[in-house]
Order: C-alpha cells, then sequence, then structure tokens
C-alpha cells in the first residue's frame, strides 16, 4: 500500500513508521527538516517497504510541494496520515498552534483530496473534551469551555475532517498522553508528562545552585486524580490496527482503561527520576505557598488542568478493534510506570 504521512519524523511518527515499514508499505514522508528525516531512514535501514522523502510543510498550501511533485502523486496515494501538531498547552501561543494545528490539517485535508486518496487518518487528541469528565467516541462541541488553545484547535480540526467524508473516507484517532516504550522505557519527548518533570527538573537545578539543603516544594495536584498514560508503542500499534481492521469514518480512543493516580505516578517520578525535594498538595493548599512555591507552580500552570481530574474515556471503538485482531487491551502496572520514567530519565541524563 502506498501511504503518505506527515509528522512521521516526531516521537511517535518514528514508532508508527517503523511498523508500516517492517509491514512492507512503501511510505512517502512529508518532512521540513531533512536531516531529520534521513536519521530516521537509518533507523528502518533493514525493512521490507520503501520509504520516499519529500520536503515540505504543511503550513503552507499544497504543503510546500511543487507542481510536479503534486502531480506525480496524483492517483497514487491510497491513504494519508496526519500525524504533524504543535503539542504545547500555552494561551499566548494561540495563533501558532492555530496555524499548525488547524490550518496544517486544512492544508493536508486539500492536499490528500487532490492525491485522490481513498481514506484520511487524522491523529488527533483524547482532550478535545474540553473540561467535560467523561468522552464518547464522537465529534465534541466547539461550542464548549476549552482548557487552553491546543485542545480547542484540535476539536476544530476534528470537524474539518469530517467535512471531507464526500471526498474521502475519514478515521480520527485520539491518543491520551503518550509516554514512552512499554518494554524498554526508551522516550524521546520533550511534552505532557515529559514537559512537566523537565519544569521540575530546571526549578531543582536552580535551587541546588543556591543551596537547596533538604528543602521540599508543594505541588498542586489531586493525588486521587488520574493520569490516562498510554505507551508509545501501544499508540503506534493501533494506528496500524486500523489500517488492517478499522471501521470506516470513525473515532478511535487509544487511552489507558484504568489509568493510573496521579499520586502512584507521582511518587515513582520522585524515587526513578530524582524528583525527592517536590511533594503534592491539594488545591486549596494554594494559599498557604511560599513565594518559590508559588513560582513553581507557576511555571507548570499549563498542566493544572491535567492534574485535577478524573475523565472517562469511552473506547468501545477501540476494544471492539483489539478484539478482532485478538490482542489484548492496554494493562499498564507500576513496574512498566518505573521501567518508562527510568527509561526517560537515563536518556535526560545521558543528553546533558
Amino acid at each position: 500500500m502506498n501511504i503518505f504521512l506527515t509528522g512521521a519524523t516526531g516521537f511517535l511518527g518514528g514508532r508508527f513508521i517503523q511498523n508500516l515499514a517492517r509491514e512492507g508499505h512503501t511510505l512517502f514522508v512529508l518532512a521540513r527538516n531533512l536531516q531529520k528525516a534521513e536519521q530516521l531512514l537509518q533507523k528502518v535501514a533493514d525493512s521490507k517497504g520503501k520509504i520516499h522523502i519529500i520536503q515540505g510543510d504543511i503550513t503552507v498550501s499544497d504543503l510546500g510541494l511543487d507542481n510536479v511533485t503534486q502531480q506525480e502523486l496524483v492517483n497514487k496515494i491510497d491513504v494519508f496520515y496526519h500525524m504533524a501538531a504543535l503539542v504545547k498547552f500555552d494561551q499566548d501561543l494561540k495563533e501558532e498552534l492555530f496555524h499548525i494545528n488547524y490550518h496544517g490539517t486544512q492544508h493536508a485535508l486539500q492536499a490528500a483530496k487532490k492525491m485522490g486518496v481513498s481514506h484520511f487518518y487524522y491523529v488527533s487528541t483524547a482532550y478535545t473534551l474540553g473540561k467535560e469528565e467523561y468522552a464518547m467516541e464522537e465529534l465534541h462541541s466547539l461550542e464548549q469551555t476549552f482548557n487552553n488553545p491546543y485542545e480547542e484547535s484540535k476539536c476544530k480540526a476534528e470537524h474539518s475532517c469530517m467535512e471531507y467524508l464526500d471526498s474521502f473516507h475519514v478515521t480520527i484517532l485520539r491518543p491520551a498522553i503518550i509516554i514512552g516504550d512499554s518494554k524498554t522505557g526508551e522516550a524521546d519527548s520533550k511534552f505532557t508528562l515529559y514537559g512537566l518533570m523537565r519544569s521540575l527538573e530546571v526549578f531543582k537545578k536552580r535551587f541546588q545552585r543556591k543551596g537547596l539543603g533538604d528543602r521540599k516544594f508543594h505541588l498542586l495536584c489531586e493525588e486521587g486524580s488520574t493520569q490516562n498514560l498510554v505507551p508509545v508503542d501501544y499508540v503506534a500499534d493501533i494506528l496500524s490496527d486500523v489500517l488492517k481492521k478499522g471501521r470506516e469514518n470513525k473515532i478511535y480512543h487509544i487511552t489507558n482503561s484504568n489509568p493510573p493516580l496521579s499520586s502512584d505516578v507521582f511518587q515513582i517520578m520522585r524515587d526513578k527520576a530524582d524528583l525527592q525535594p517536590f511533594i503534592l498538595a491539594p488545591y486549596d493548599y494554594e494559599p498557604y505557598l511560599n513565594n518559590e512555591e508559588k513560582q513553581l507552580n507557576s511555571v507548570v500552570d499549563v498542566y493544572k488542568n491535567y492534574l485535577n481530574r478524573n475523565i472517562t474515556f469511552n473506547d468501545s471503538n477501540t476494544q471492539h478493534l483489539l478484539k478482532e485482531l485478538d490482542k489484548k487491551p492496554l494493562h499498564m502496572d507500576k513496574d512498566m510506570i518505573k521501567r518508562i520514567i527510568t527509561g526517560y530519565h537515563q536518556t535526560s541524563l545521558l543528553s546533558k
């Protein structure tokens, strides 16, 4: 099968590419950074499939492809996977987030239509539900209240995808919080959970230089909240599985049916990632924070809405898919989380 992909040089995309290449597909990978794309090719050098790197950019019309390349791709591509996105939660980045996540998706949809593809797969996020606590595998309202412009941009992009059903089939895939490999712990990400950990590491290092001693700092987080973590290899496998047995024009939650408590995840972070100076405190403790703790919580404020909730994601479509393929649902125990956090910490140390 001939498959066109955006965002394939990222954390998730790199793993997904390996799956597709092993299965013998011919891949056309859009890349803005050719050096990064060449590094990706080295990882799949022994695969059955062929990989063609095409320089381009989702933020411009026709993905930045010249007329000759566009004509070469017409009626040549079977399916299109759109994964490229900016994963940041800052309010002041709203314009950039919409430029990449919403307008970039529109450019991808227009390009897919010109190519004459039969199916468009859009990798979104499970958090397009805004401030709700329960999510079905269906489109969420654009009129709801979102926690940040990232969620809003992805939700609006989902609606754009479904407007193209007259041109091709559409499948929306919604991963929750993507973390490292379930078996090796290998991670290559600066976002979501790893972004939080990195912020804590930087804060700790700054105060170590001042003579930290045994001081503790309160991080606001509801201990009874949950963290919907999903390993990158599990997500990549689902992206491959929908190509084999997925139902047309459906939404799939790639989520954790039994997400760990925030308190358990944080304790593992303290033990395995050397973050002992930080202890959790409920949000009603906020008036008692000292100045340094206020500074700490201000730095990680963009993660606030993911540290105080218990969200339930209905994943009936995904469970049906796994059953059809005789695969087991995700089972994430504490040992797996420890493996993943340790893998990230070791990678972080090596990069310093």
